[in-house]
C-alpha cells in the first residue's frame, strides 16, 4: 500500500508538472458542478429562451399592433388646375389653384387590434406549450449529464483499484525476482527461474502502466463533464440515493423520469394542435384605427383627421392547404404518441434489468472478492513454500499471476456494481 501511494503522488506530481494536477471532488459536488456547468445542460437552458422568444413572435399577432409610418413626395413641379370665378362687376376670370404641392408629407400612426383571431390564439396557446417542452427536455439533459458524471466518477474509483491491483502485483513480481537474482548467486537458482521472475515484472509493470494511463483518462474525463479545466480525481468512496422497491419502481419511472414527462408533454401538444385546427376555419375580424396629418388638403382629404375600420377576412378556399395541415399535425400527434409508448416500454424494461443486473452484480463482487482474497492466501502459502524449498518457482509465478487477475477481476466487479445501481437508479428516475 505504501508502494501504491508513492506511485500515486509520483502520478500527481507529473500531472502537476504538465500543469494539470487533479483535483479531488466528491461524488455529490462532482454532480453539482456538472448541472451547474456542463455546456450540454447550458445549451439545453437556451434552448428554453428560444422557444419562449417563438411564442412572443407568436403572441405579437394577437395582441394590438401600433405603427407609424410617414410619406415624403417631390414632385417635377406643383399640381394645379384652373378656375373660373366671377367677381362683383360679374367679370369672369381664371384663377390658378395648386392641387398637390410640389413638395409635400403625410405622417399617420395605425392601431390594429384583432377582435376575433381564433388562429392566433390557438397558435399562442401551442407557442407556450413549447416552453414546457423545452423545459423537461433540459430536465432530461440534466439527467442524462448527471447520469454520464456518476458513470465516469465510478470509472476513476475502478481506475484508483485497478491501479492498486496491479501495483501490488508488480511489488510481488518485484521481490521475487530480487529472491531468484540472489538464489542464482548463491547457486541455489537456475537461469530458468530469474528469466521467468523477469517476465512476470514485466507484465505487472505493463498492467500497471496500462491502469495508470486509464486512471488519467478517467480524471480527464470528469473534468471535462464537470466542467473543470484541469482533470478531476475522486475521494474515497461515493453514497447513493436509497433504492426504491420493485414495486414502486417502475411507476417511479412512469411518473418522475424527465425523458418520459418530456416525451409526454410533446404527445399532449400535439393532440392539443390537433384539436384546435377548428380555428382554421374560422373567420378573422380586425379593427384599425388611422390617424393622420398632411402638409396640404385635398378636395377629399383634410390636412389631419382619423378613420377607423373593421376588416373582416373569411377563409373560403385556400387550395386545400388546412386539410394538408391536418394530415400533417395528426400524422406529427400519432408519432409522439408511437415515441411516448416506447418511451414508456424502455423505461419498464431498464426497471426490471436494472434490478436483475444489479443482484447480478452484487453476487458477482461477492465471488470475485473471495476470489481475491483467496488467490492472495494462496501467494502468500506459495511463496512460504518456495523459501522453505517444498514448491518451485512455476509455483510462485502461477500464483502471483492469479492473484493479479483475481484483484483486477474484483475491481472490475466492484466497477460493474456500482454502474449496476446508477443505472437503476437513473431507470426509475431518483437519480440525479
Amino acid at each position: 500500500m505504501n508502494d501504491f501511494r508513492k506511485l500515486a503522488a509520483a502520478l500527481l506530481l507529473s500531472s502537476a508538472a504538465a500543469g494539470a494536477q487533479p483535483e479531488r471532488i466528491t461524488f455529490p459536488d462532482a454532480v453539482q458542478r456538472a448541472l451547474a456547468r456542463n455546456p450540454s445542460i447550458q445549451i439545453a437552458v437556451q434552448e428554453i429562451s428560444r422557444a419562449h422568444g417563438i411564442m412572443r413572435e407568436v403572441r405579437a399577432a394577437a395582441i394590438p399592433t401600433l405603427t407609424a409610418g410617414g410619406v415624403y413626395t417631390r414632385l417635377d413641379a406643383d399640381r394645379t388646375t384652373v378656375a373660373a370665378t366671377l367677381d362683383p362687376n360679374n367679370v369672369v376670370t381664371n384663377q390658378t389653384r395648386t392641387v398637390q404641392p410640389r413638395d409635400s408629407w403625410i405622417a399617420s400612426l395605425q392601431l390594429a387590434v384583432p377582435l376575433i383571431a381564433p388562429q392566433r390564439w390557438v397558435q399562442w396557446s401551442h407557442a407556450s406549450e413549447q416552453i414546457e417542452v423545452a423545459r423537461l427536455a433540459a430536465e432530461d439533459v440534466r439527467r442524462q449529464i448527471a447520469v454520464a458524471t456518476a458513470r465516469t466518477y465510478v470509472s476513476v474509483l475502478s481506475a484508483h483499484r485497478l491501479v492498486e491491483a496491479n501495483q501490488h502485483a508488480a511489488d510481488n513480481a518485484r521481490d521475487h525476482l530480487e529472491d531468484s537474482k540472489a538464489r542464482l548467486s548463491v547457486g541455489t537458482g537456475n537461469r530458468l527461474d530469474l528469466v521467468r521472475a523477469s517476465q512476470e515484472l514485466a507484465t505487472s509493470e505493463s498492467l500497471l502502466q496500462a491502469a495508470l494511463t486509464g486512471l488519467l483518462r478517467s480524471q480527464e474525463t470528469l473534468g471535462v463533464l464537470v466542467g473543470s479545466d484541469v482533470p478531476l480525481d475522486t475521494t474515497d468512496d461515493m453514497q447513493f440515493p436509497p433504492l426504491p422497491a420493485p414495486a414502486e419502481a417502475i411507476e417511479d419511472a412512469e411518473q418522475r423520469r424527465a425523458d418520459i414527462q418530456a416525451q409526454r408533454k410533446r404527445a399532449e401538444a400535439a393532440q392539443h394542435v390537433v384539436r384546435d385546427s377548428y380555428a382554421d376555419f374560422l373567420p378573422l375580424l380586425t379593427g384599425v384605427a388611422q390617424p393622420f396629418v398632411s402638409s396640404y388638403a385635398s378636395l377629399t382629404s383634410p390636412t389631419s383627421g382619423w378613420q377607423a375600420q373593421l376588416v373582416l377576412t373569411l377563409p373560403l378556399y385556400d387550395g386545400g392547404f388546412r386539410y394538408g395541415a391536418l394530415e400533417q399535425r395528426r400524422a406529427e400527434r400519432d408519432q409522439a404518441n408511437e415515441l411516448l409508448d416506447a418511451a414508456l416500454r424502455e423505461a419498464r424494461s431498464e426497471v426490471r434489468s436494472g434490478f436483475e443486473a444489479m443482484q447480478r452484480a452484487d453476487l458477482s463482487l461477492e465471488q470475485a472478492r473471495a476470489v481475491s482474497r483467496l488467490a492472495g492466501e494462496a501467494l502468500d502459502i506459495t511463496t512460504l513454500s518456495y523459501h522453505a524449498g517444498a514448491s518451485n518457482d512455476l509455483d510462485v509465478v502461477d500464483a502471483q499471476r492469479r492473484a493479479r487477475d483475481a484483484d483486477n477481476a474484483a475491481a472490475i466487479a466492484e466497477d460493474a456494481a456500482r454502474q449496476a445501481r446508477i443505472d437503476l437508479l437513473a431507470a426509475t428516475g431518483r437519480f440525479p
